[in-house]
Order: structure tokens, then sequence, then C-alpha cells
């Protein structure tokens, strides 16, 4: 083992019970996470200089989009989970489907959930679907951040074994040393990605809708690509064609869809100011 591995903090996945009911970190990142991009959300559309004019929904109705959003990252981010990485398993053990308290979330099935929660309730609300995607956008790198942060708690998505200086024995990993890989999304893919956004937001994105959903999609595969040289692969799968991970197939997509979007946005025209 090298010299100067940093020890792994080990902490309880569980962080107080009230009587019978555990409550797990898992959970409390994904609640930290919806409610701060909520509340950051609100703050967006409390801001009409930053949309030239009449921001393009009410706070009122940012609040009825809290529990949309809420259903298609848990139930979007599992299924995902399920049908993408581990399918063979579940079609076998379909009651541990909803489990969601052990772990085993996508973010790219949180994705497609959060795509169709914002197209349903911008319909229903006659909102501009791409204005309010660009406030989901904005407001996701929260919980990317908590999310990978509890990663890091539960020991999972483990990084690959490696001899840098602050690599960490994770348990149940082995007794290999590896890159703290977790960390390395939440700094990337949560704080990074935020402070991209929110400083193409202050130039005056929000003008333009489609724009900061755009950037997020591009931003966000590629610091999840580059993440994925130093995440070990996910036992079920392992590499794929030529040595690219799940991760990385998922990112492709994902990354062409984002400047293709970011070029739409920028032909349009931006929002003439109310007056």
């Amino acid at each position: 083992m090298p010299l100067f591995v940093i020890p792994y903090p080990i902490i309880d996945p569980i962080a107080f019970s009230i009587g019978p009911l555990a409550v797990r970190w898992y959970g409390l990142a994904y609640m930290s996470g919806i409610l701060l991009g909520w509340l950051y959300g609100r703050y967006l559309l409390s801001r009409p200089d930053l949309w030239n004019g009449k921001p393009p929904m009410t706070i009122s109705q940012a609040d009825d989009f809290l529990l949309w959003i809420t259903l298609g990252i848990v139930v979007g981010g599992r299924l995902g989970f399920v049908l993408f990485y581990e399918p063979s398993y579940f079609w076998a053990n379909p009651l541990e489907i909803p489990a969601v308290w052990n772990g085993g979330m996508s973010f790219h099935g949180g994705l497609l959930g959060v795509v169709i929660a914002v197209y349903l309730f911008a319909r229903s609300k006659n909102i501009n679907s791409l204005s309010l995607g660009d406030i989901a956008s904005a407001a996701t790198p929260f919980g990317l951040f908590f999310g990978r942060i509890a990663n890091f708690i539960n020991s999972e998505v483990v990084g690959r074994v490696s001899d840098v200086p602050w690599a960490m024995v994770f348990p149940g990993a082995g007794d290999a040393p590896r890159h703290p890989s977790q960390l390395y999304e939440a700094a990337l893919e949560g704080v990074l990605l935020f402070v991209v956004l929110a400083l193409l937001i202050r130039g005056g994105a929000l003008k333009r809708p489609g724009l900061i959903v755009g950037s997020f999609a591009a931003v966000y595969a590629l610091t999840r690509g580059f993440c994925e040289f130093f995440r070990e692969p996910d036992a079920q799968l392992g590499f794929l064609w030529g040595g690219l991970t799940m991760g990385m197939l998922l990112s492709v997509p994902l990354f062409l869809y984002g400047v293709a979007q970011i070029a739409y946005a920028l032909r349009r025209p931006a929002h003439a100011a109310a007056s």
C-alpha cells in the first residue's frame, strides 16, 4: 500500500433514527439537492432583469412544479438504473426496484424523468418548456453535488485503483487504494457546472430559451466523461467497446444534443424587454 494513502472516513450511512425509522444520508442528499434547487429556481424567477422582462412563470407555479420534478428525478433515476445498469438482477428481483434507500440511481434516467416532468407541466400551465427547462437545468447541480457526496458516504461507485497520494481504501472494494472519484464528480458535475451556468445566466443566457438547457447538457457530458476515466466501471457491465464505460456512452448523445440546443437557442432572437 502506498505510504501516503488517506484513510477513508467511515461514516454510518444512517444519519439518525426516529424510533424504527432510519433516515439515511442518501435520502437527505436528494432532499437537500431538490430543496436547494427549488429555492434557487425561485430566486431566478424573482429577478425580472435576468429574463429581460417578465419571467416565464410565477413563484406559485414554481412551488407546484416541485412535486413534479421530484417524481421525475426519483422515478426516472431509479428506472434508469434498473434498465441501464442491472436489468437482469431486477428482472429476477422485481420487489427490489422501489428500494431506492439501498442506493442505485441513474443520472441519465433521472434526466429523462425531469424532461418528461418539464414537458408535461409546461404544457398543462401554458409555460415555455425551454424556459422551464432552463430553470430546472440551472438548479440541477445542487442535486448532483449532494448525490455524489452521498455516494462517497455509502462507499459506492468507487474510483479505479491508483497510487496518487490522496487515494483511499474503500470498504467492500478490496485492499487496493482507489481514486475518490465521487469527490471528483461532486466538484466537477456539481460545483464547476453550477459556476459555469451561473456565469452564463449573469451574462443574459436566460433571455434565450434553451441556452442553459443546452449548456447544461454539453458541460455535464464533458465533466461526466472526464470523471469516468477515474471511476471504476460498474461490476455487472465492466468495460464496453474500446474501453468505454456505460457512463461515457450515455454522455455522447447528451453532448451532441447540448451542442445542437445551444446552436438552436443562439439562432433565435433574444427575448425583448417587457414594456
